[in-house]
């Protein structure tokens, strides 16, 4: 009697793993969420200056892995009022630079493909309409869905990765994240998932190369590269 394969769950990022974010879109949000936090820790008259904001970020960066953490944490704001004008673009398709083929891509992929991204889901449905890949995705897990006991837990949090995976009664192992963030492939490795790590939107200095992490399973330049390598992530254990 031959036994099933377990079905397959690709967790995929958004930003920087199936479009270019640094492009356009991560200067203008890094601009909208400085004017932001300028009018917060200053005055709509008087606003904060940049030193003072990019303190305020560093420190919430390092202190709680999120800029929005800390700000609902010291200053109790509304998150999907920071969201929404973080997110705020005049025109967002002439800002998107994506490869072409990303379709066909996740045809190939065997099993579900879930939308992972600490964005709002009303960028990520946009984005993800214009990469014309709406139908590819059974599910979106935007930052509206990442609480834990009340909490905002966005990734890398360990309690929201292990919270989808008891919701949606998910093997550990049976489950790839698709990342170009580092910290966030490190907490799906500890908790038993298989990692895949996108190199080719994120900055190096010149003649630098991206080591492969201890808790990488698979290093590629481009998302696209993945049909060709599923034997090494090993999906049928």
């Amino acid at each position: 009697m031959h036994r099933s394969r377990p079905t397959i769950t690709w967790l995929i990022d958004l930003d920087n793993t199936l479009h270019n974010a640094n492009h356009a879109v991560f200067p203008a949000m890094h601009a909208n969420m400085n004017a932001y936090m300028a009018t917060l820790l200053g005055s709509a008259e008087q606003p904060a200056d940049d030193a003072t904001v990019d303190a305020a970020r560093v420190l919430y960066w390092k202190k709680y892995g999120a800029t929005l953490l800390g700000l609902i944490e010291h200053h109790q704001v509304n998150p999907a009022e920071f969201l929404q004008q973080a997110h705020e673009f005049a025109n967002l398709p002439d800002m998107l630079r994506f490869e072409a083929g990303l379709k066909q891509l996740l045809q190939r992929l065997p099993g579900r493909k879930v939308l992972f991204t600490n964005a709002p889901r009303h960028y990520a449905r946009q984005v993800v309409r214009h990469l014309r890949l709406q139908s590819h995705f059974e599910q979106h897990i935007a930052i509206e869905s990442m609480r834990v006991h009340g909490r905002l837990r966005p990734k890398p949090s360990r309690w929201l990765l292990k919270k989808i995976l008891a919701k949606q009664k998910l093997a550990a192992q049976h489950c790839v994240l698709i990342e170009d963030t580092r910290d966030n492939l490190k907490t799906a490795k500890q908790l038993g998932m298989k990692t895949v790590w996108i190199t080719q939107y994120l900055k190096l200095a010149a003649n630098k190369r991206f080591a492969k992490p201890h808790f990488v399973d698979v290093k590629l330049r481009s998302i696209k590269q993945l049909p060709a390598q599923l034997s090494r992530l090993s999906l049928t254990k």
